[in-house]
């Protein structure tokens, strides 16, 4: 499980492409290689990935083709900044929502729109997904824990970022037509599709 609180960026030393299957290795740094070992859960971009080796400031991750191709992982190449999170542990503070690392779908930057102190990124997504795309409602994009703006339509939705998660994500260097992660919030997914059994039992 992941909060979405994104720990920072960090670089992707290399990738190994082979058919239908990746290897990527990523400089993680001292603070967060720190304990990390073998087997343990790393969101990287918001996906969920298996560290494979790892050293005192890097890791590995296979990454397989069914992962390639529903993420933007396939589109990352050496010198690439992913957002990073470790797993949560029992006791850490959920400053975001409880995320899994299981990604549904990507979304396309449609707009970038910037003030000083404000800036509001609108994404295009697909229609299959707008029951759970609400406004005020929590979404994971690119592993990083945001609440969805008060402008939804049938294919399009806004989120408005504060310095600080521009700073501490990829986002601070989004641009439009980029291809961001995108993970459902899953007790939103929960209550739509309950609602939607129920109505239909009743055929209303």
């Amino acid at each position: 499980m992941f909060t979405g609180i994104v720990q920072g960026t960090r670089e992707v030393e290399s990738v190994e492409l082979k058919d239908g299957f990746a290897t990527f290795t990523i400089l993680l740094g001292h603070d967060l290689s720190l304990g990390l070992q073998v087997g343990a859960s790393v969101a990287v971009n918001g996906v969920c990935l298996t560290v494979t080796q790892c050293t005192e400031d890097s890791a590995k991750f296979d990454v397989i083709d069914e992962t390639l191709r529903v993420t933007n992982l396939s589109s990352i190449k050496a010198g690439t900044l992913v957002n990073v999170e470790r797993a949560a542990r029992f006791g850490d503070e959920i400053g975001g929502h409880s995320m899994s690392g299981h990604i549904h779908d990507t979304v396309e930057v449609s707009a970038v729109d910037k003030t000083p102190d404000n800036t509001k990124v609108t994404f295009r997504f697909d229609s299959r997904w707008q029951d759970y795309i609400l406004p005020k409602g929590y979404i994971g994009l690119n592993g990083a824990s945001l609440t969805i703006g008060a402008e939804v339509s049938d294919k399009e939705f806004c989120v408005h970022l504060i310095p600080e998660t521009l700073r501490q994500t990829v986002f601070g260097h989004v641009r439009v037509g980029d291809r961001i992660n995108m993970e459902i919030d899953p007790q939103t997914q929960a209550i739509v599709d309950t609602v939607k059994k129920v109505l239909e039992a009743r055929n209303i």
